[in-house]
């Protein structure tokens, strides 16, 4: 008697957070992912060509203003680094005064690592204006606001879903 090959099933691909799959919407072609999760509305996220090119040239205002604020930001962080790189040796008498400066000094460190996630937000912001993905809330999937997006071009989120939101982050904080 012949002996038949059993036929192995195929594993339902898992949702991906990060990387190329999630981006492109790969990992959410068959299986739970494709209905649930985060690479379901990726892989509905991903248009074609003429479609990019469209959403491209309609944000076109809001990639400059990106690009122009992350030139500034990016000026400014090397003019930082530049000063705090040749520092003139600073001598206190008093235990006060020395402990004011440490203070400015955090917070300006503090501030600098506000604005290098600021620039890494831009970042993803302008690529996905490239990809044609831009200006799409990551909660509900509808175009955001273009006043919004003039606002605040780092937006992810629609009006509605931020105003939610900050009302959850409210209400864990009282």
């Amino acid at each position: 008697m012949p002996k038949t090959k059993k036929r192995k099933k195929a594993k339902p691909v898992k949702a991906a957070k990060h990387g190329k799959a999630a981006k492109h919407g790969k990992a959410a072609k068959h299986g739970k992912a494709a209905k649930h999760g985060k690479a379901a509305k990726a892989a509905k996220l991903v248009k074609p060509e003429k479609e990019k090119k469209e959403v491209a040239g309609k944000y076109e205002p809001i990639r400059k203003i990106l690009e122009e604020q992350r030139a500034t930001l990016i000026r400014e962080a090397m003019a930082a680094i530049n000063s705090t790189m040749n520092p003139e040796l600073e001598t206190y008498s008093d235990p006060g005064d020395q402990a004011s400066a440490e203070s400015d000094r955090n917070f300006f460190i503090r501030l600098k690592e506000r604005e290098q996630k600021l620039i890494k937000k831009m970042e993803l912001a302008l690529e996905q204006i490239k990809n044609g993905t831009f200006g799409i809330c990551e909660v509900c999937g509808k175009e955001i606001g273009i006043k919004r997006l003039k606002a605040r071009p780092v937006a992810t989120l629609c009006i509605e879903c931020k105003t939610d939101a900050e009302k959850e982050e409210k209400a864990r904080n009282l």
